[in-house]
């Protein structure tokens, strides 16, 4: 298919949402772009959450995954299920109960300014770099796919893409994003749909998909025979369950979604049927990966990376022009789905939690708001060119994983502020917040290095410690009286 047919089809569907924008955003003022005037409907929420929490880094990687580790993602899976019900059961109730815009707040209530602006910072930070990590991975498919026939030059592609990001969401914020999310979510899956049927049409045309996809050698998912080994079940599972609670419960991107919701039980009923949904689509994509492995060595489809897998075989046009179109559109949803609301979120949270937007006039903290927006979306723009400039995946991949060492303290920060008593000593908890990730990033590569235990997920359980540890001794002069 001709780029400029391709280009057509992104900007027809980039056009719906921004008609999706106007209908839905006919309010501009904050309690519509921070929360949606809590009257999201829970079913679009869960629905358009599965988009936003699967990304364009799942799209493409999640396939790709099953040739070195089978189906053992999946173990990660059912542990984010345990993940969701302590946000159900935890976390949920304590946002409603405290009426909260940005989930932050909290600790400045229970520790102080310091512990405050630390947890908003840290999000900040982790969701600049996780935002435009993404979108640079997506710039560059769209980049091969589309704009290097049209001479257009990366640094456009990238304007463009943050350009159309801005344009739907500047006005009302979540209220658009929970709408858009749920047309996203349901292109993405439409994509991965799709491309299954059509490669089991071409594989086994008269066979059982679920029959192939079992008797495949990639289709393994528990594993306990290695501690030591990344594939561990119970370091998959725990390492889920706690991912969810922090990149999901502590983070201010996708609670805010929940906490647009018209009642503490619809964001529960979310969550639940959030939690049940992910394992399946998961499954999806990991069958598909067993899929299009297979199908790449019958049909001699080259690809460098795993995560070329799903790219080379929708491009190589062996499946038709409807996959290569679901695909790409499937692949930008799944991008926009998840960097859509970070652009909302980090607004949120730098005008909440540090310029303290409320205390200002009306019209002048609207102005604010949008500048902050606007300011926001050049930082992104910034930040992939960076990526783009350093040319390096391994160092792009490190930075993207150091981005999430930023979860651990948030993680000790809350595990203490809700189990505990105790007042810590406020000035002393940023130093803490350094401290804890450095620690556990030097102690995840003694293991490795020393007794050969690589650790999968788990650094983030040690950096809460670290986090919790940090604060214990921080406050043992000082204890907070609760009934």
């Amino acid at each position: 298919m001709e780029a400029s047919w391709l280009i057509g089809l992104i900007l027809g569907y980039f056009g719906i949402l921004i008609a999706i924008s106007f209908i839905s955003g006919k309010s501009d003022d904050h309690q519509t772009f921070f929360l949606g005037n809590r009257q999201s409907p829970w079913y679009a929420v869960a629905f358009g959450m599965v988009g936003a929490s699967l990304s364009g880094v799942t799209f493409l990687s999640v396939p790709g995954l099953v040739a070195a580790n089978s189906f053992a993602y999946l173990q990660v899976v059912l542990g984010y299920v345990a993940g969701y019900l302590v946000i159900i059961r935890v976390l949920l109730p304590l946002y409603y109960k405290l009426q909260l815009t940005s989930i932050y707040t909290y600790l400045h209530s229970r520790f102080g300014r310091n512990s405050y602006t630390t947890g908003s910072a840290f999000f900040i930070l982790s969701r600049v770099i996780g935002a435009a990590f993404r979108l640079y991975l997506i710039a560059i498919v769209l980049q091969a796919v589309v704009f290097d026939s049209l001479g257009i030059p990366f640094w456009l592609t990238v304007i463009i893409t943050i350009l159309l990001i801005w344009v739907y969401t500047f006005r009302s914020g979540i209220k658009t994003i929970i709408w858009t999310d749920t047309l996203q979510t349901a292109l993405m899956l439409a994509a991965v749909v799709i491309t299954v049927i059509m490669i089991k049409d071409k594989l086994i045309p008269d066979g059982s998909l679920i029959s192939y996809v079992q008797d495949s050698k990639y289709s393994q998912i528990f594993f306990f025979d290695d501690w030591k080994a990344g594939n561990f079940f119970i370091k998959n599972f725990l390492s889920g369950m706690f991912i969810t609670i922090v990149m999901t419960g502590l983070d201010q991107d996708m609670m805010q979604k929940n906490l647009s919701c018209r009642s503490l039980g619809d964001a529960q009923k979310n969550m639940f049927w959030l939690s049940i949904t992910l394992v399946f689509v998961n499954l999806v994509f990991l069958a598909l990966g067993a899929l299009l492995y297979d199908f790449a060595a019958v049909e001699g489809i080259a690809f460098d990376r795993p995560d070329q897998l799903y790219t080379e075989v929708a491009l190589s046009g062996e499946l038709g022009q409807v996959v290569l179109i679901l695909f790409v559109l499937g692949l930008v949803a799944a991008a926009y789905s998840s960097a859509d609301s970070a652009l909302t979120a980090l607004t949120t949270s730098f005008c909440v939690d540090i310029i303290g937007i409320e205390k200002l006039e009306a019209k002048k903290s609207k102005q604010v708001r949008k500048f902050v927006h606007l300011g926001f979306s050049f930082l992104l723009f910034g930040v992939i060119l960076i990526f783009h400039q350093l040319n390096d995946d391994s160092v792009i991949n490190e930075l993207f994983t150091a981005a999430g060492y930023t979860y651990g303290p948030l993680l000790g920060l809350y595990a203490f502020g809700l189990y505990t008593k105790r007042k810590v000593k406020d000035q002393w908890v940023p130093l803490a917040a350094i401290a804890a990730p450095i620690l556990s990033y030097l102690l995840r590569n003694f293991a490795e290095e020393s007794y050969g235990y690589k650790m999968s997920f788990e650094h983030l359980i040690i950096n809460g410690i670290f986090m919790f540890t940090f604060l214990y001794l921080l406050s043992l002069k000082n204890k907070l009286a609760l009934n």
